[in-house]
């Protein structure tokens, strides 16, 4: 898989490709330090993921994965950045993000959300996972205790899984389920609560009660 690298901090950047670089399934397809210049390396190398910061100079990170998703919206973004915020959070993740890590994130860790990510997985970092729930605990959103009706109690399994981060491999194996349901599973799911992708999904089942806010992530 190529990786395409996008940080305004070149020993950053560096680090990053010495890490992914040494897996024997990933190439580093180019090096960015700004969005414009992400946008132009996309265009340039046709990644199959491209890790990015946030907050850079000329274009920040937010408005370069909303550009890339317009261009190219089968490319997932996986930001990787120092910021927790709600605010940076829910901004990257409305522009389409497909991912958010935060750069304290140990490297077995980064290059496991990379592969997950690429397979067409979503990950959030568990800090940030852990303030996106509490954030709506105390947001005094309506919560709809009630389970839809159209909502099976194994796709009301699957969903808890899903929020809390599991991968479509591991939500396979922890429900007893073959990889392909989980698959059919889950796109029901996203279907009944109109969601674009797991992470929208993840975020409207808390926000409407169908799971706890107080589950351990």
């Amino acid at each position: 898989m190529k990786i395409l690298i996008i940080d305004d901090q070149q020993v950053v950047c560096q680090g990053l490709a010495a890490i992914l670089g040494s897996e024997e399934d990933m190439e580093i397809a180019a090096l960015g330090a700004n969005g414009r210049e992400a946008l132009e390396l996309a265009d340039e190398t046709g990644p199959d993921l491209i890790l990015m910061d946030l907050n850079m100079p000329v274009m920040n990170g937010v408005l370069a994965t909303k550009e890339i998703k317009s261009r190219h919206p089968s490319i997932p973004v996986l930001i990787l950045t120092t910021y927790a915020t709600d605010q940076w959070l829910f901004d990257a993740l409305r522009a389409g993000a497909d991912g958010y890590l935060l750069k304290d994130i140990s490297s077995e860790l980064l290059i496991e959300a990379v592969r997950r990510t690429v397979k067409g997985d979503s990950f959030l970092d568990p800090q940030v996972t852990g303030r996106v729930m509490k954030a709506f605990a105390c947001a005094g959103f309506p919560m709809e205790k009630s389970i839809p009706d159209d909502f099976t109690d194994r796709e009301m399994d699957v969903l808890e899984l899903l929020v809390r981060g599991l991968s479509n491999s591991q939500i396979a194996e922890r429900a007893n389920l073959a990889p392909g349901t989980v698959r059919n599973y889950i796109s029901r799911i996203l279907q009944k609560l109109g969601a674009e992708d797991r992470i929208q999904a993840a975020l409207l089942a808390v926000k409407r009660g169908l799971v706890s806010s107080e589950r351990p992530f």
